[in-house]
Order: C-alpha cells, then structure tokens, then sequence
C-alpha cells in the first residue's frame, strides 16, 4: 500500500487540534469545585448531553467496527437501537430519577443507600475494572487507524504507539475543564466523524460502477435487518437482542458511569432522561450510515466494484481512506476517524469514580481544589491502564477471531454481569449483603470470563463453548451473580432503604 499526506491533509489535521484546543480552553474554568469538574455544575444543556451520550456510545467502535461488522455481515446491527430503547425507558423511569432525588456524584452511592460502604465500593472497582477493559479495547480501535495512518500497518509495536498518542492526547483536554470541556468536545467530535462518514459513503457510491437497483441485487441478504433465530452464535440474532443486548444497553445508560455522568450534569431527572432517548434516536441515521458504508466496502472490494482489497478485514475501512480518499479529504476523513476515536469521555467518568467512591471516604476534611487534582491525578494513572488493556486486546481479539464490534461489546459483559445481577436484586428485593454483592460482582466476572477461547484452551473446556456469543454471555453471567446475591437474607440499609427512592 503506498499513499502519502498532503500539506492539505496535514493542514486539516493541524486545525482539528487547534480547534479542540480552543473549546477546551473557552469551557474551562477557574477555581473548579469537584461538582464543576466531574458533573458539570448541573448545568450542561439537554441536548449538549444527549450529543455527548451518542459521541460517548459509538466513539471508534462504530468509526471501524460498525463498517466492518456490515462487511463481513448485514444489517441485523440496526436491532441494537430497538434494545436501547427499551433500556433507555426501564433507566428513565427507574434509575434516573432515584440518582437525583439521592443527589449522587456517581450511580454506586445507591449501594451504599442499600447495604452499606463497602457495596458501594466494590461496585466502583467492578466498574473500573469493566470501564478498563471497555476503553482499552475501544482504544485498540482507535490505535489501529492510527497506526495505518502513521506506518500503514497494525504491527504490534506500532499500534502501542499509536494507542499511548492517543493517550496522551486524551488526557489533555481531561485535564482543561473537567466534563464541561469533554462535552462540548464530544459535539465537535461527533460534527467530525459524521461528516466524514458522510465523505466516504458519497465518495464510494461514486466510485461504483452501477445503479441503485444493481447495488441493492447484489448486496441481497447482507440488506436483512432481523435474524429471528435462537442461534446462541448469533450476536444480533432477535432474541439475543431482546434480551443479552438490552441488558447490555441498560447496563451501559444506567449502570454505567461513563454515560450517566452525563446524564446526571443535567439540571433535573426529567431533562437527564429527555437527553437519553434523544441520544438513542439520533444513533439510529448514524449507525445505518456506517453500516451503509460496510455495505458500500463489501461492493466496492468483493461485489463486482473496481477495488482490490488484500489485507486484514479490521483494517478495510481505513485501508480504503488512505487509498482511495481524494488528498484533503483524506485529511478531512482521517480527522474523523481520530475524533472518534477520543478517549476523554472514559477518563473523565473513571477519575470521578476513583476520587467520589474509592478516595473521598479515606480522604477526611479537604478542599475542593484538592479533588479536582487528584481527579487529574487519577485520569493519569487509569490512562496508562488503558494503554495496557489496549495492548493487550490486540492479541486478544486475533486469537479470539472475533469481529471488532462483537470484541469491544464483549469485554463489557465482564462488569456489566455482576452490576446488572446486584442492581436487580438492591432494586427489586429486600435480600442481599454486602458480601454476598461483592461474591456477586466476581461470580459475574468469573462466568463470563469461562467463555473466552483463551481459558476454554487452556482449560480444556468443552469447545462448544467458544460459539456462545456475547449477549448470551452477558445473559447468564448476571443471572448468576443475581443468584449470588440473592442467596444472603437481607441486612440492615446503610442509610434508608433503596426502594423508598422517588420513582418519578
């Protein structure tokens, strides 16, 4: 592959970096107390938040994964927004409002509500370690557009590189203006990649020899928007939809402090639930454009197009913007990929949960510029865990063969499991304690962790295993750790029952 930058490839990029750099300076502020930094004030705009969650949501995991998932496959994806409407509902009208009437920092503090510190505890570590490996992964995405960008490979030396430029460029603008700074920058982070998803989708339909009608022939069953299938194989099979990726959505909008720290810098419950399902609907064009775009690939390089395409099916999409890309959008598009593939979002949310749930308790009588340096403390020491995770998914999702999509959404499970499990049973039932939710926490992670073909190998476990996909995984990692949890006779709230809480 030969291709080389431009001055006005560069140019472009130059002004991206400009660009991020002015909104984080405008939004920052001096004298942050530890609510400005981590939660904005309450004060962030519904409809910013509702932007933020989707640039939170979909980030490079959809830049490559998406496209790629439509390449190898079809549409059946598009489902996912079906799930994330029915999360979004259960989170607006159960969570939210009890996470403002409680006035919390972070979603563990009901935990605490519920049983006692030590819950709320374990929950913020089981939420660092899934955030962890969900970042990581989503920054092994990001580190491979990179890494075609600067060496045009993805040799493992060259895509740690990538991954701790990106690091490094995260963490400045964290450090500017806490979340405040991250939102708006998510705006100008998703005008980015959308707009350059829109490029490249004109820029191959354009380069087609054939018409609508033609297209649509021969791309044939990869158009199928359902496969109503009880296959436990299927990751975007109807019923695993329904169930494993719902799950997986609601975990992410409620359970999640990446997203509902979001949601919670709104002024009230209602305007934080307004700006989840506003965030859901707007992901609908922008998923279907990037699943357009797989399809347009899979024409382009397999289907009777005039491409040639010899390399890795994880790097197709960049392969053809580095290729094929006029010079000047390529820089325009490159700047897209990059912005998606900003990991501030991550940071912000994990540094609020290590000072709020992990540090505060210990910390004693300080100010609060004191937290907001540990706050940029910690976004420092958990960037440079993700830099390791991300190293580490590199040789995870090759010896898995997975699909990008389907590896980034699966290391989320290994959290996500043990909170849905313990959430279900502090919300719903009067049993549990903090014991049986810290053994709940590691029964969920332990479960899902029994179904990657690295321990199956190694275990020798039966290699049927190895098939279940994902959302199943998810599926009966939380029914396990919600039998965990449920196995202990109920103690004494740490202080007030959960369940007394406003529901709306």
């Amino acid at each position: 592959m030969h291709i080389s930058f431009t001055n006005a490839d560069w140019a472009v990029l130059g002004g991206y970096v400009l660009l991020l750099a002015m909104a984080g300076w405008l939004t920052t502020r001096r004298g942050m107390r530890s609510e400005d930094y981590f939660l904005a004030g309450h004060h962030a705009p519904a409809w910013l938040v509702a932007v933020s969650v989707l640039s939170t949501v979909q980030s490079a995991a959809t830049f490559l994964g998406v496209p790629d998932n439509s390449f190898r496959g079809d549409f059946t994806y598009l489902g996912g927004v079906l799930a994330a409407l029915i999360a979004a509902w259960i989170v607006a009208n159960v969570l939210i409002p009890r996470f403002y009437a409680m006035k919390v920092t972070t979603v563990y503090e009901l935990l605490e509500t519920r049983f006692d510190a030590r819950a709320r505890r374990a929950a913020a570590a089981m939420y660092l370690v899934g955030r962890i490996f969900a970042s990581g992964a989503r920054l092994y995405l990001a580190a491979i557009a990179v890494s075609m960008i600067l060496f045009l490979d993805v040799t493992p030396q060259h895509i740690a590189i990538a991954a701790f430029g990106l690091l490094v460029f995260g963490l400045a603008f964290t450090f500017m203006g806490g979340l405040n700074s991250v939102i708006w920058s998510d705006l100008v982070q998703v005008v980015l990649y959308v707009g350059a998803a829109l490029v490249v989708a004109w820029t191959l339909w354009a380069s087609l020899p054939m018409s609508l009608g033609e297209a649509v022939g021969a791309l044939g069953p990869k158009l199928a928007l359902v496969n109503p299938t009880f296959d436990l194989s299927a990751p975007w099979g109807l019923f695993a939809v329904l169930t494993g990726v719902m799950l997986l959505n609601l975990a992410s909008s409620g359970l999640d402090q990446d997203i509902t720290q979001r949601l919670l810098a709104c002024e009230d419950a209602k305007k934080g639930a307004r700006s989840l399902y506003a965030s859901v609907w707007m992901s609908l064009p922008v998923i279907l454009l990037f699943l357009v775009i797989g399809a347009l690939l899979y024409l382009h390089y397999d289907g009777g197009g005039t491409g040639s395409f010899r390399g890795e099916k994880v790097t197709v999409f960049m392969y053809y913007i580095l290729t094929e890309i006029p010079p000047g959008l390529r820089g325009l598009v490159t700047v897209g990929v990059i912005a998606a593939a900003a990991i501030n979002s991550g940071l912000i949310s994990m540094s609020a949960v290590l000072v709020n749930d992990l540090y505060r308790p210990f910390a004693g009588q300080r100010g609060e510029a004191h937290f907001v340096r540990m706050g940029r403390i910690a976004s420092v020491v958990l960037g440079l865990a993700l830099f390791g995770m991300a190293i580490l998914s590199y040789y995870w999702q090759r010896y898995a063969d997975s699909a990008l999509l389907d590896f980034v959404l699966g290391v989320m499970a290994f959290a996500y499991s043990g909170l849905l499990g313990v959430y279900g049973v502090a919300l719903f039932s009067r049993r549990g304690s903090s014991a049986s939710v810290i053994a709940a926490f590691i029964a969920g992670f332990l479960t899902v962790l029994a179904f990657q073909p690295y321990i199956i190998d190694s275990l020798g476990l039966p290699a049927g295993m190895k098939g279940i996909a994902f959302p199943w995984q998810l599926v009966l990692g939380t029914l396990v750790a919600a039998a965990v949890c449920l196995s202990v006779r109920g103690q004494a709230a740490g202080k007030g029952v959960a369940q007394s809480a406003p529901s709306g």
